[in-house]
C-alpha cells in the first residue's frame, strides 16, 4: 500500500528543538519521527515507529536464531521480589516507585531479573528443563536525574533483555558465548561501527561483563583501546601497579611550612622555591593528593572516604560511581569540614603532625576516623609530598608502607591517552561510544536470593546459574541516526529506513502527478515500501523535506518527464542519476533488492 505524504501524520520542523544536545535528537524531532511528551519521555510517531519495529525485528530474529523464546512481562511490578534481592533500596532514586489504592508498593520495571527468575522457578524443577534462554522486548523506566540527548538517555525506553538458565558454570559459559555471537550478528546487521569492551557489572552483579559500544563522538561512555587488542569501558580499566620501591635511603617524614598552597600547582611552585631537589624539579606527580568524599549508602548510612592519588591525576567521577555503587557520593561542603577539624581543606594527608612528628594515621582505625584508600600507583616504598592536616603545612618524604598504610586500594583516577594497557598490549587510546548492549554472567546472585533450584542428575537440589543480556532497542534508533545523519537531515541505511523509496512529484503539471502515481504503484506492486510526496507544495519544500526525512532513495518526477526521464537521488552519497521512465521501476527494484 502506498503511503501518501499528504495523509501521513507527520510535520517537519525548520528549527531545532531547544533541548537538543546531539544530532540524532535534533533530526528525529525535526523530521517528525518522535515528539517530546515530558523530560526524557517521547511519543513515537508513524515514521519513527516503522524504524523502531525494524530494529525490533533484527533483534528478535537473532534471538530466535539461538533458540531463545520470547515472553512479555508487565511493566508494573510488585515490590517483594526486588526487596529479596535488595534492589528496592539499592536502585536508590533511579527507581520509579508507586503505591496503589490499597497502599501496596509497586515499581515501574527498570530491568526484570527478578521476574524472569521467579517465572522459571514457578515452572521448572529439573536439570532436564535446562538450558533455557528467554527474552522480552519491553518498555523500561529509570528516573534519570538529568535525561538528555533524546532517545540516548531517557526515563522511559525500550529494551530487549534476555536471561539464560543453566545447571552449571560450563553451561553458563556456552549460553554467554551464544548470546555474544548473536549480538555481533545483530549489530552488524544494524550497520553500527561498534567495539566490544570489558565492563563493570554495577548494580546487576555477577562476574564476566562486556559492553557493545557504538563508536560516536557524542556518546556518553568513554572507552579505551590498545594496539594489542585490549578494550575496556573507562570504569573497568585497571591500573597496573608499579614495582615496590626501596625507601631505605629516604629520611624521616618532616613538616615544612607551605603557606597559601591549597592547590597542587601552588604546592609544586612552593616546593621548587623553598626546598628544591638536586636531581630535578618537583612535579605534580611527586605529590600525594587526598580528596575527601561523603559516601551515602542506600540504607542511609554515611561515611567519610579519602582517596589518595598522585597529584597529577584527578578522580574520574564515572569510575568512582562504578567503584562504590550502589552507594552515592558528594564532595565535602564547608560545614562538613567544620564538623571534622582533623581534615584541613587543601592540606589533607594520610598522616597528621603532632609536635613535628607524624603520628596520627588517617585510616579508619586511626584518630581521624575516616576510610583511606589509595590509587594503585601508591605502592610500598614510594615517597611523597603530602598534606599534614595542619593549615599551611605539608610533609616531605612521607613513605607509603613506612609512615602510613591505607585501608585498601581504589582505582578511580582518570585514565589518559598513552597510559599502559593492563595486559601489556601497548599504550591506551581514549574514544567515545554509545552503550548499545551489555552482557553479564550473573552467576547465582538472583537464583540464590529467590530460591531458584532444580534437581540435578543425581537427584540433588542445585542452584541454577544465570546470564543476563540487554540491548537498547530504542537507543539503537538514535545511535543509527547519530551515525548516518548529516547537516541536511537523516540518512537511513536501507535495512532500517521507514520506506525503500520516496517518490517526489514536483511542479503543477497534472501529468507529473499522474506519472508519479503510476511509478509509485509499480514499485508497490513489486513489493517495495513507497512514500509518495503528493502534496501541493513547492519543489524547494519537497526537496528539503526529503533530505530531512532521510529515505535512502528519492525519485524526482518533474521537468525531466518531458524528456522521458526521472531523477534518482542517493540520500547518503548525494549521487544523482537520470533514468528513463519506462525503466525506472525495474531500476529501483534492482537498486533496493540487489
Amino acid at each position: 500500500m502506498i503511503t501518501r505524504l499528504s495523509q501521513l501524520f507527520v510535520r517537519t520542523l525548520r528549527e531545532d528543538p531547544a533541548d537538543a544536545e546531539v544530532a540524532s535528537h535534533r533530526w528525529l524531532v525535526r523530521a517528525g519521527y518522535i515528539r517530546r511528551a515530558a523530560p526524557g519521555i517521547y511519543t513515537w510517531l508513524p515514521l519513527g515507529l516503522r524504524v523502531l519495529h525494524k530494529v525490533e525485528n533484527v533483534v528478535r530474529e537473532e534471538m530466535n536464531a539461538i533458540g531463545a523464546q520470547e515472553v512479555l512481562f508487565p511493566a508494573l511490578l510488585p515490590r517483594e521480589p526486588y526487596e529479596a534481592t535488595h534492589r528496592w533500596v539499592d536502585y536508590g532514586p533511579n527507581l520509579f516507585r508507586v503505591v496503589d489504592r490499597k497502599g501496596a508498593d509497586y515499581l515501574l520495571g527498570p530491568t526484570h531479573e527478578e521476574m524472569f527468575t521467579l517465572l522459571v522457578k514457578d515452572l521448572y524443577s529439573s536439570y532436564k528443563d535446562l538450558p533455557l534462554s528467554i527474552y522480552q522486548i519491553q518498555t523500561k523506566y529509570r528516573d534519570e536525574a538529568r535525561p538528555r540527548a533524546g532517545l540516548l538517555r531517557g526515563r522511559e525506553f525500550i529494551m530487549k533483555d534476555s536471561y539464560s538458565f543453566d545447571i552449571d558454570d560450563e553451561g553458563l559459559e556456552a549460553s554467554y558465548q551464544a548470546h555474544r555471537e548473536a549480538y555481533v550478528r545483530m549489530f552488524d546487521r544494524l550497520g553500527l561501527d561498534y567495539v566490544i569492551v570489558q565492563a563493570t557489572s554495577g548494580a546487576m552483579g555477577g562476574s564476566a561483563s562486556e559492553e557493545f559500544l557504538a563508536v560516536s563522538a557524542s556518546g556518553e561512555d568513554t572507552f579505551v583501546r590498545s594496539p594489542g587488542g585490549y578494550a575496556a569501558n573507562i570504569e573497568a580499566v585497571t591500573t597496573p601497579a608499579p614495582p615496590e620501591e626501596d625507601a631505605s635511603g629516604v629520611g624521616p617524614a618532616r613538616p615544612v611550612d607551605t603557606p597559601g598552597t591549597g592547590t597542587i600547582d601552588q604546592l609544586v611552585e612552593a616546593a621548587n622555591r623553598a626546598f628544591p631537589r638536586a636531581d630535578r624539579a618537583w612535579t605534580a606527580a611527586d605529590t600525594l593528593k587526598n580528596i575527601v568524599f561523603k559516601v551515602v549508602h542506600p540504607n542511609g548510612r554515611s561515611e567519610l572516604l579519602v582517596v589518595g592519588l598522585p597529584g597529577d591525576r584527578e578522580v574520574d567521577v564515572k569510575r568512582l560511581e562504578a567503584a562504590i555503587a550502589p552507594a552515592e557520593f558528594a564532595p565535602l561542603a564547608d560545614e562538613d569540614f567544620a564538623a571534622h577539624p582533623g581534615l584541613v581543606k587543601g592540606y589533607i594527608g594520610p598522616v597528621s603532625v603532632s609536635e613535628g612528628v607524624a603520628v596520627q594515621h588517617l585510616g579508619s582505625a586511626g584518630p581521624l576516623g575516616v576510610r583511606y584508600l589509595t590509587d594503585p600507583r601508591v605502592v610500598s616504598g614510594t615517597s611523597w609530598i603530602t598534606g599534614a592536616n595542619v593549615a599551611d603545612t605539608h610533609l616531605v618524604d612521607v613513605v607509603a608502607g613506612r609512615d602510613f598504610t591505607a585501608d585498601g586500594q581504589l582505582d578511580v583516577a582518570e585514565v589518559r591517552d598513552g597510559d599502559p594497557a593492563p595486559d601489556g598490549s601497548g599504550p591506551l587510546r581514549l574514544a567515545r561510544g554509545i552503550e548499545m548492549g551489555h552482557i553479564f554472567q550473573l552467576g547465582r546472585k538472583y537464583a540464590d536470593a529467590l530460591g531458584l533450584k532444580v534437581l540435578d542428575a543425581n537427584g540433588k537440589l542445585v542452584t541454577v546459574t544465570m546470564g543476563s543480556y540487554g540491548v537498547g532497542v530504542s537507543r539503537a534508533v538514535a545511535a543509527v541516526a547519530e551515525a548516518t545523519c548529516d547537516e541536511k537531515g537523516l540518512a537511513w541505511p536501507r535495512a532500517l529506513a521507514p520506506f525503500d523509496v520516496q517518490v517526489v512529484a514536483t511542479g503543477k503539471d497534472p501529468a507529473v502527478f499522474a506519472a508519479a502515481e503510476q511509478l509509485a504503484a509499480e514499485l508497490d506492486s513489486a513489493g517495495l515500501a513507497v512514500l509518495l510526496d503528493d502534496r501541493k507544495a513547492s519543489p524547494g519544500v519537497k526537496f528539503a523535506d526529503a533530505e530531512v526525512l532521510g529515505m535512502p532513495t528519492v525519485v524526482v518526477v518533474g521537468r525531466g518527464l518531458a524528456d522521458g526521464v526521472v531523477e534518482v537521488r542517493d540520500r547518503a552519497t548525494g549521487e544523482r542519476t537520470e533514468v528513463e521512465v519506462a525503466a525506472a521501476a525495474a531500476h529501483l527494484v534492482a537498486l533496493v533488492t540487489g
